[in-house]
């Protein structure tokens, strides 16, 4: 196997639920979404370039989340009882999306803290993702940027949504 930058006892594995790569160390039978400590960044990206590939007609994007009382379950990981009108989510995502633009901070590290979305834990990430896979109004709008691109407030029965294309 191709030397992928990892730590002894570590390798690379794909989640077929997720789609996406995971680390595994099978003597310690612990399997974690971030590299391990020890990881030679840049060898790992060498490595994940060469051996990792797009699926066909898939997309991958990673989102940031605000619920509010009305979203189709108005509930999260963050808060069980969600009461914020829509009008005080969207001024919320507003908020974010201000940061995101000025470069204060990335949205995937913002996800992390702020996304009403359980892909929070995964810096938003939601692996990648065909036509027909996710509601209609997200899928209009991740399908429609590039790779890099953040989008601007997007509404769905979820809640409220800024999504950008990873891949």
């Amino acid at each position: 196997m191709a030397d992928a930058g990892l730590p002894t006892g570590w390798e690379v594995r794909h989640s077929n639920s997720k789609n996406l790569p995971y680390y595994f160390n099978a003597a310690r039978k612990e399997s974690r979404w971030e590299p391990p400590e020890g990881t030679d960044v840049d060898i790992l990206k060498a490595y994940m370039a060469q051996n990792t590939r797009k699926p066909e007609g898939k997309i991958r994007a990673a989102h940031l989340l605000v619920k509010h009382k009305d979203s189709r379950r108005p509930s999260s990981w963050k808060e069980q009882d969600i009461t914020r009108t829509k009008s005080e989510a969207i001024d919320i995502l507003k908020g974010h999306e201000q940061r995101i633009q000025s470069g204060e901070v990335s949205l995937g590290d913002l996800a992390q803290s702020e996304s009403d979305c359980s892909s929070a834990r995964k810096n938003g990430d939601l692996g990648f993702f065909g036509r027909g896979e996710m509601q209609k109004e997200f899928e209009e709008v991740a399908f429609g940027l590039e790779p890099g691109q953040v989008s601007g407030v997007v509404d769905t029965a979820s809640g409220v949504h800024l999504i950008q294309r990873l891949e």
